[in-house]
C-alpha cells in the first residue's frame, strides 16, 4: 500500500510539474517565433511553417498564405521556416535559392537586404523582452506591490553589517548609486551580489552617510533548486509594516521595464562572476530544473506566480538566444554584422561550420543543464522534499 502511494504521489507530482511547465514554455516559444513570424511577414517574407516543439507533427492546419500552423512532439521550443530557408534554424539552402524565380526571390529570406533579416531575426528577442515588461508592467498595475520601508531595524553581531557600520534605525537610500524605494529591493540587491562589494547611501538621524558593505557568501537549498546568495546580516521592519501601493499606468510600465532590466543586469553579473570563478555552473538549470519550478510555482502562487514565471522565463530565453553563438538568433546576427563589414556574406563553408560548432555548444550546454537538474532532483529526493 505503501508502494502504491508513493507512485500516486510521484504521479501526481509529474503532472504537476509538467503540465505549468507546458504552459509557461509554450507561452514564452510561441511570443518568441511570433515576433520572427510578424517582422518576417512585414518584410513581405514567404512562411513555410510555424512549429511549437520539434519532431513529428501532432496536428496542424494551413493558413490561407500556405503556412503551415502545428504542434509538434517534443515541446522544448519552436522555429519559423521561411521560405528558401534549409530548417528552421534559417540556415540557407544555396541550392534551392540558385533555382528560385524571381517572384520566389523575392519572398525568399536568403535574398532579403541584410538589414531585413537582421530585423527578423532579432524580432524573436525582441519579443520576449516586450512580453516581459507587458507582464511585469500589469501585474503592477492591477494588484499594486506590498512594500516595506528599506529602514534597518536591527544589525547582527559579527555579520557584514556590522563591520560596515550599520545602526539600527538607518535608511538605506541607495546602493551603487541606484534609489532604493523600499526594503526588498535592498534585500533582492543584497542577496544577488554575494562577495560583491556595494557602496550604500544611508539617512541616519537628518543626514546622509555612505557605508560600504561586501554582502557574505552562503548557500541556501530550496524547491527551487541549490542557491547561492547574498547576505549582509540585517533585519528590516516587521511584516505588519508593509503597504499595498497602486500604480498609475505610466509608473508600472517604468517599474515593468525596469524589473525586465534587472533580470538582465543579474544574468550577465552571474555570468561575469562565472567566468572569473567567483560562482559555481551548478546553478544553471535546463528544462527539468524549469519543469520543477514551475510545478512549485503554480503550487505556491498560483496563477499570479506563473505569470512572473513566464516573465522571468521570457527574459532569459531572449537574452539566451541574443548571444553570439552560430545556430541562436545571436549567431545570425553576428554573420550579418560580418556580411555589413566585408560587404558580402560569408563563405557557405564558414557558415556551416559555424552552424556545427554553435549546434555542438548548444547541445552541450543542454546536456550540462540537464545533468545539474538531475543533481538537484537527487538531492532532494535524499531530503525527502
Amino acid at each position: 500500500m505503501d508502494f502504491l502511494n508513493a507512485m500516486g504521489g510521484t504521479a501526481t507530482g509529474f503532472f504537476g510539474a509538467v503540465i505549468p511547465f507546458l504552459i509557461v514554455l509554450t507561452i514564452v516559444v510561441f511570443v518568441h517565433e511570433m515576433g520572427h513570424f510578424l517582422v518576417g511577414r512585414w518584410c513581405g517574407v514567404g512562411v513555410n511553417a510555424f512549429s511549437i516543439g520539434f519532431g513529428p507533427e501532432l496536428f496542424g492546419f494551413n493558413d490561407r498564405h500556405g503556412t503551415r500552423w502545428k504542434l509538434c512532439a517534443i515541446p522544448l521550443g519552436g522555429y519559423v521556416k521561411f521560405y528558401g530557408d534549409a530548417n528552421g534554424a534559417s540556415v540557407p539552402d544555396p541550392e534551392v535559392v540558385a533555382r528560385m524565380s524571381p517572384h520566389e526571390r523575392a519572398i525568399s529570406f536568403p535574398t532579403q537586404p541584410v538589414g531585413k533579416r537582421a530585423a527578423i531575426v532579432a524580432a524573436g528577442p525582441i519579443a520576449n523582452f516586450i512580453l516581459a515588461i507587458v507582464l511585469f508592467s500589469g501585474a503592477i498595475w492591477i494588484g499594486g506591490r506590498f512594500e516595506l520601508p528599506p529602514r534597518v531595524e536591527a544589525v547582527m553581531p559579527d555579520s557584514a553589517a556590522a563591520r560596515a557600520g550599520f545602526e539600527p534605525g538607518d535608511i538605506v537610500k541607495a546602493i551603487d548609486g541606484s534609489p532604493i524605494g523600499n526594503f526588498i529591493a535592498m534585500q533582492r540587491t543584497v542577496s544577488s551580489s554575494a562577495d560583491t562589494t556595494l557602496t550604500f547611501t544611508i539617512e541616519r538621524a537628518g543626514e546622509e552617510k555612505t557605508l560600504t558593505a561586501t554582502p557574505e557568501v552562503y548557500e541556501e537549498r530550496t524547491p527551487f533548486g541549490r542557491h547561492r546568495l547574498g547576505r549582509l546580516g540585517i533585519q528590516g521592519p516587521k511584516g505588519t509594516e508593509a503597504k499595498l501601493v497602486h500604480y498609475g499606468a505610466g509608473e508600472s510600465v517604468a517599474l515593468g521595464v525596469h524589473e525586465t532590466y534587472f533580470v538582465v543586469e543579474r544574468t550577465f553579473s552571474y555570468l561575469g562572476k562565472l567566468i572569473t570563478g567567483r560562482e559555481s555552473a551548478d546553478q544553471l538549470s535546463g528544462p527539468i530544473g524549469i519543469a520543477r519550478v514551475s510545478g512549485e510555482v503554480a503550487k505556491v502562487g498560483g496563477v499570479g506566480g506563473l505569470i512572473g514565471l513566464i516573465a522571468l522565463l521570457s527574459v532569459s530565453i531572449g537574452l539566451l538566444n541574443l548571444f553570439p553563438v552560430p545556430l541562436l538568433d545571436g549567431g545570425h546576427l553576428l554573420f550579418y554584422a560580418f556580411e555589413v563589414v566585408r560587404g558580402r556574406p560569408l563563405s557557405e563553408r564558414a557558415q556551416e561550420i559555424g552552424f556545427r560548432i554553435g549546434l555542438a555548444l548548444v547541445l552541450m550546454l543542454m546536456l550540462f543543464a540537464a545533468w545539474n537538474d538531475i543533481l538537484n532532483l537527487g538531492a532532494s529526493w535524499g531530503r525527502g522534499t
